[in-house]
């Protein structure tokens, strides 16, 4: 694998000095695409001038083929593209060099994230360099790591990364930082109670005379000591935290706060700065059981939490728009292509939008998606190997397919066309479905 990350600053050797490349002040050398963009290379060198504008075109063209490997799960063609692309952080438009950063961590870590030869030594290399180059985002790529590191399982460095983001200063302060280090504080407070809830296993299997008891006991309140300080922060902005308000809860009570609790559990169901979100009341409701309230109180929590319930409905509306746009980000990512769940209620909610009379909902995702998505999910390719890897998978995709595409994209024609007496009847609602809610032919 062409190691990108490893390759972004290093000298030029004599052999590459007869290359086409661009070299910057700094020693960084950017082979080109010799393939793909050899035209646009010697016209480069034939023309001399314009130097800005052919500069924008080539690393325009390279972004281009980037996504291009993308889109096709090409991982290797991508980091050889990506490795040219790094030119981009030359660029003389200031607005452009400023927000490359960002556009090569979101690609680069997509790459070495699926990339067959990818190590978490070359992906630590990586995020590591951009941390330094993108300073302006070197908290969000600093949180994005550290989940990558929990993925595989490496709780220590993944605490050890966030502590480092937990001290990172750079520039002026914003609400915007102060809630991604809010965020970094409580995550690495979930790491904490992760260590504190073994202990707490630990805990319950000694005796309460014996000597390793105290001790364990001591430890796990220095946990909790820690965890409380880390996770209390965020869960005091508005905003979704469930798991960060369960483990703090869990605490308090464990350590006989039941005021402490109540209070938080309180807040985060009925603060209207808060969201309404209907988990809140769950464990509102879940926690005044435990606390053996009188009916009256549970009874009156519980009609509180159906008017909340009513208020959501009223918004489901909004709500199913914010689905559906949250449905279309997800398959967005190559990491979720084969996601039958996501697909199920992508399809689902298309049905119910379209019958709701909005159209121009779908019409609004759509229209940012309608030139990659048929590569990226409706090939033939696709159709072929979805239906020989996952056939109920397949009769989804195509559901999708010919809402969006119509009955004459491929994908669909292909999965319609198979004999399969077990999914006949799903390909026979299938082909309805399309036929009354296609946005491409709507009643045909």
């Amino acid at each position: 694998m062409s190691d990108f990350s490893e390759e972004l600053v290093r000298p030029t050797t004599e052999d590459e000095q007869g290359e086409t490349c661009v070299l910057s002040g700094t020693g960084m050398c950017f082979p080109w695409l010799q393939k793909h963009i050899e035209t646009v290379g010697k016209t480069l060198v034939a023309t001399g001038g314009k130097r800005e504008k052919d500069f924008a075109q080539t690393t325009s063209a390279c972004l281009s083929f980037i996504q291009e490997a993308l889109l096709k799960h090409q991982w290797q063609q991508a980091a050889e593209y990506m490795h040219s692309y790094l030119q981009i952080l030359e660029d003389s438009d200031s607005n452009k060099r400023q927000g490359a950063p960002e556009i090569i961590w979101r690609l680069g870590s997509e790459i070495l994230y699926y990339h067959p030869k990818s190590s978490l030594e070359t992906f630590n290399t990586f995020a590591d360099r951009m941390k330094n180059i993108g300073v302006m985002n070197y908290l969000k790529i600093s949180l994005q790591h550290a989940l990558y590191l929990l993925h595989h399982g490496l709780l220590e460095d993944a605490n050890r990364n966030l502590s480092q983001a937990e001290t990172w200063r750079y520039g002026e302060k914003s609400s915007s930082k102060e809630v991604l280090i809010n965020l970094i504080q409580a995550y690495k407070g979930l790491l904490q109670y992760y260590t504190w809830s073994k202990k707490k296993m630990e805990l319950s299997q000694l005796d309460e005379d014996d000597y390793a008891y105290n001790t364990a006991s001591q430890n796990m309140l220095n946990h909790s000591w820690k965890t409380s300080i880390n996770l209390c922060a965020l869960i005091q902005i508005p905003g979704v935290w469930d798991p960060f308000v369960k483990s703090y809860v869990e605490m308090l009570e464990f350590y006989g706060d039941q005021d402490g609790a109540r209070e938080v559990l309180t807040n985060y169901a009925y603060d209207e700065k808060f969201p309404s979100n209907p988990n809140a009341h769950i464990y509102l409701y879940g926690f005044l059981k435990r606390e053996r309230a009188p009916r009256e109180k549970l009874i009156s929590v519980l009609k509180l939490s159906i008017e909340k319930n009513m208020i959501l409905h009223r918004k489901k509306e909004e709500h199913h728009k914010l689905g559906l746009e949250v449905l279309f980000g997800v398959l967005d990512f190559a990491g979720c292509t084969k996601n039958i769940t996501a697909w199920k209620y992508l399809a689902k909610y298309l049905r119910q939008t379209l019958m709701g009379s909005h159209l121009a909902w779908v019409q609004e995702e759509w229209n940012s998606r309608k030139n990659w998505w048929p590569r990226f999910h409706f090939s033939y390719f696709w159709a072929k190997s979805d239906w020989k890897d996952d056939k109920t998978l397949a009769c989804e995709k195509a559901l999708v397919a010919g809402i969006l595409l119509g009955k004459g994209c491929r994908y669909f024609r292909y999965v319609k066309k198979q004999d399969h007496q077990v999914l006949q009847k799903k390909i026979k609602q299938m082909k309805k479905s399309v036929k009354k809610y296609s946005i491409v032919n709507p009643g045909l």
